[in-house]
């Protein structure tokens, strides 16, 4: 079982131990950041953030509660209460001793909860590169469906990456409950 906790500043170490090279990097939060992670960076990924009243971005750790250890990382940001729509971005499983147990699909419907439920959100987003396969499955159990491909988005090296647009809205969710 998992529980969702609001990231802060005590958190910043163990991410930019995980987010350990520039592909990594990308693949979790596209151009946003420079490699390496750094304080001054996750200082502002965190201003504002994390007031469920009023930001436009709520930001987790993931913690498994049996063990009582931080396991991932996931971000409920672009809030928007007028449109109640709001984007899943920067999806981390910790380290590859937390990979393949399950975590992922735990974390993203604790977060699909928050948006429908506390935030009373109608749509949630999400985009994935076409080549993380383990994270299109994911997030297809977790009741996503894609929308469509944004083809070659991002040139990382000589290579070309393609995101996949993906959806959840309330009505599919709550069939799902």
């Amino acid at each position: 079982m998992i529980k969702l906790e609001y990231f802060d500043s005590g958190d910043f170490d163990q991410l930019i131990e995980w987010i350990d090279s520039e592909e990594l990097l990308i693949n979790w939060a596209g151009s946003l950041f420079s490699f390496p992670l750094n304080h001054k960076s996750m200082e502002w990924y965190l201003k504002g953030a994390n007031d469920l009243a009023e930001s436009d971005a709520l930001i987790y750790r993931v913690v498994d509660a049996n063990i009582n250890e931080v396991v991932g990382h996931i971000s409920l940001g672009g809030i928007s209460r007028k449109n109640r729509s709001a984007r899943i971005s920067r999806v981390l499983i910790g380290s590859g001793n937390h990979k393949g147990k399950g975590y992922c699909k735990d974390m993203i419907k604790a977060v699909i909860r928050i948006g429908f439920e506390d935030l009373n959100l109608h749509r949630i987003s999400l985009g994935v590169y076409d080549f993380n396969q383990a994270a299109l499955k994911c997030y297809q159990a977790a009741g996503f469906i894609i929308e469509g491909k944004n083809r070659d988005v991002l040139r990382h090296k000589e290579e070309w990456w393609s995101l996949v647009d993906m959806s959840i809205l309330e009505d599919e969710w709550r069939q799902m409950q």
